[in-house]
């Protein structure tokens, strides 16, 4: 009985690592939030803080996070994220992160799990409008899960 117990736990763990995201062209928006996981995987809380650093998320250079007050330079433009926890939820964390625009119309918050639908759409930071090749979104699925549980950690004190 125990080895079956290992074999089911170690099937479960393995058909979660190769969980199939749901397609930035299929996610599901409902008043803005986005119920289910986008990669099927629980986000990781310490890779998502260095996601609010660096790459394509860089949502510190628009937000303050008194968390990551370490890091320089933490913007004004969006509101300040400290406690952002006990105001939404997973599933509207999950739909702001994918695309904000969905809930906040005329949010200047980047789409970062969005690929279609841009106007004068860009090749990257070349100055050059975008090639014929499939648009990507600015994060991954992951990646969109692991930003949302790192702000599931930011609670009022």
């Amino acid at each position: 009985m125990k080895h079956a117990i290992i074999g089911f736990t170690a099937m479960l763990t393995a058909s979660s690592a190769f969980a199939e995201a749901v397609k930035p062209t299929d996610v599901v928006f409902v008043d803005g939030a986005v119920e289910t996981s986008l990669s099927g995987v629980a986000g990781d809380p310490a890779v998502g803080a260095e996601i609010m650093n660096k790459g394509a998320g860089n949502c510190i250079a628009c937000h303050q996070v008194s968390a990551l007050s370490h890091l320089a330079f933490h913007g004004e433009i969006g509101p300040p994220l400290d406690g952002v926890a006990d105001r939404w939820t997973v599933p509207e964390l999950r739909g702001i992160v994918a695309n904000a625009k969905v809930m906040f119309d005329g949010s200047l918050m980047p789409s970062f799990y969005r690929t279609e639908g841009f106007i004068r759409l860009g090749d990257a930071y070349t100055g050059e409008a975008h090639g014929d090749g499939e648009v990507q979104p600015l994060l991954t699925a992951q990646q969109v899960e692991d930003v949302v549980a790192f702000l599931v950690t930011l609670k009022e004190q």
